[in-house]
Order: structure tokens, then sequence, then C-alpha cells
């Protein structure tokens, strides 16, 4: 079978289940991020393989991506003749896959389905519900994903919860308690003495007014910020003049994934619009802000996360949580992750198994 990924975090939540069906599954990577210190050294943490296909589409518009691959993944599907399509989340890559295996008559699994923002101004909104309608089998990482897979009309004979494997591979990948110091003492940085912040979503990097605000509270939040800055957050800050106050906080180039879990686990606090780390928040039991308009992870607000808007309630919110960390982290670390207990990626394997099994009999 083949597996379809295009994007780091793609890497992280495959990776378990890549790992758990082994020689069965063939990796295609259409190179929706690609920069090969980072990609590499993601595949090589996860222990992913060597894509078979690195189909190299980045660059362009969103339609443009997403046709290219489509017609990539066509051929490439014709290649391989897969007995089912694996793609995870709600990416461009994820759609890609979805429709070129519908296109082609093979089955679909769709690993995390089921989340909703409910915010049609997100074009990752839009992805994950078509993808979910496609698939033959949904694989939900709570209760609650796969009530919305009902609600919009998913047979529950296509669904199967399994957790979130996002927790298979922080569990396997978060560094020790030595190896996390040692990494803080690389950087100058104590226990619970930093806030963690990352931010690439466009509704906040692409507009001058909200990138000015966020990057505004955070250099006047009471501790010292790491911000692992990608280039393409570097060239709006500067386009919009925002360069002197990125470089108040302490930016960092992008952290591979072992560093940036090490980083995660320390952290007084996360300043965020990122999905994943929402859910690795849980994990790691710290808390974090994400600076969004909506999110597709309700499971964790009001425990290990807020919603704020970009501006002075930034600031607001972190107050409380920064006046004595260890309470806080005390207290959250006394509630369980609402994401699974860490063998999502096997029993997603068996899932898409008996999907064949029944679809293909021996």
């Amino acid at each position: 079978m083949v597996v379809v990924l295009g994007t780091r975090p793609e890497i992280v939540k495959l990776g378990p289940v890549i790992n758990a069906l082994g020689a069965r599954a063939v990796v295609v990577h259409t190179g929706q991020h690609w920069d090969a210190g980072l990609s590499d050294v993601f595949l090589e943490q996860l222990q992913v393989p060597a894509p078979e296909r690195s189909l190299g589409i980045g660059g362009g518009t969103r339609g443009e991506q997403l046709g290219q691959a489509v017609s990539l993944l066509d051929a490439a599907f014709a290649e391989l003749d897969p007995a089912a399509v694996v793609v995870q989340g709600d990416t461009t890559s994820a759609l890609a896959g979805g429709l070129a295996a519908n296109a082609r008559e093979v089955p679909l699994v769709h690993v995390e389905a089921g989340l909703r923002s409910f915010d049609r101004a997100m074009p990752e909104e839009h992805n994950r519900v078509v993808v979910d309608q496609l698939a033959d089998l949904c694989l939900a990482p709570t209760e609650a994903s796969r009530q919305h897979l009902l609600a919009s009309g998913v047979p529950d004979d296509r669904i199967e919860v399994t957790g979130n494997t996002v927790v298979d591979a922080l569990a396997a990948l978060l560094p020790d308690a030595p190896a996390r110091q040692a990494l803080l003492h690389d950087r100058g940085l104590e226990p619970e003495g930093y806030v963690l912040s990352t931010f690439h979503r466009p509704e906040n990097v692409d507009d001058p007014d909200r990138l000015g605000a966020v990057l505004e509270q955070l250099a006047a939040l009471p501790l010292p910020v790491v911000l692992p800055v990608h280039p393409r957050l570097r060239a709006r800050a500067d386009a919009s003049g925002l360069g002197p106050t990125l470089d108040v906080l302490r930016v960092v180039p992008p952290l591979d994934y072992v560093a940036f879990l090490g980083l995660l686990a320390e952290c007084a606090l996360v300043v965020s619009d990122s999905g994943g780390v929402q859910e690795e928040l849980s994990v790691v039991k710290r808390p974090g802000l994400v600076v969004r308009r909506s999110t597709e992870r309700p499971e964790v607000l009001g425990t290990f996360t807020e919603l704020v808007e970009p501006g002075p309630a930034i600031g607001v919110a972190a107050a409380p949580l920064l006046r004595d960390p260890g309470a806080v982290h005390r207290r959250l670390a006394t509630l369980p992750s609402p994401y699974g207990d860490g063998h999502a990626g096997p029993r997603s394997a068996a899932a898409v198994l008996a999907l064949l099994a029944r679809r293909r009999p021996v």
C-alpha cells in the first residue's frame, strides 16, 4: 500500500502507522514541505523509510500544488498499483492523495479523520471534510471526532477510533530528563524559565497587523521567548518592517522533532498557532495559548490550551500562567491526555489490514 505524505507534521503522525505496517508500506512524498535538512531528519528520527517517490510540488499557489500533486500521484499509483492509499490530516497532500486514490478506485484510509473547526475561512477545514467523505476507512483519534463523522453522514462501519498517533511518536522520541537538561544548557535556558513559540499559519504570518500584534506581545512577556523561525516567517516580518521586533526574541533556526519536544517538555508556556502542538501539550503537561480564530482540537480547550486573538489578549492570558509555572504544571500533570494510550499506530495498521482483508479475501 502507498502512504502519501508531504509535510513534517504528516511524517510525525504517519511515522507510527508506517512502522506498524512495516514492509507493506511504500512512502510517496509530495514535496509540499521539502527542505532536505529538515525533511530528512524528520524521516530519520521517526524511522520512516526513504520515499519511493518524491514528487517535488513545493511552491506555487494552493490550487497549482493541488492540481500538480493529483496528476503526479495518479501516475505514481498507476505504476505502484497500491492495494490502498493512506493519507493523514488536512493538508493539500492529503486531499491530493484522496482525489488521486478515488480517481483510480483505490481504497482510501484517512488517519486523523473527523476533526472539525467549523471555520470555513480555514482551508484545512475544506480539505479534511472532503477527505473524510472520500475515505473508505476513517481513523478517528477521539470519540468526538467519531461523532463529527457520523453527523456528516459517514457510516459507522467506515469509522474506527484509534487514538492519536502523535502520542506514539512523542513517547518514542521525547528526550529523557538528562538529555533535556543538556539541550537547555546548550541554549542557555532554565527549566520553566522560558516561553516556546511557533507561528506559521497564513492567518497570522501573512497579515502584517496580526503578525505585528503577536510579535509585540511576545516581546513583552516576562520570560525569554524561544521562537524557531522558518525563512518564510523571517521574510514576512522583514517585508512588513517587523524585523526589529522579531530580533528582540530568542530567534533560533527550525528545530528537528527531538529537540523541539525537549524544549516543549521543559518550557513554562507555549504560544503558538500550531495544531499538532495543542495535542503534544496534553502529553508533556504544559499550558498553551492558541493564537487562532478557531481550533479543530476542542478536547484540550480549558485544560491544556486557551484560544486567544492576537494582541493584548496574549499578555492577559499569559500572566496567570507565568506567575507560578510550577504550580500550573503540577496541576496539568494530574490530567490525562484525551488522545489515547500511545498505541494508535498499531491499532491503525490493524484497521487498514482488516479493511483489505474484507475487500480482498485471501
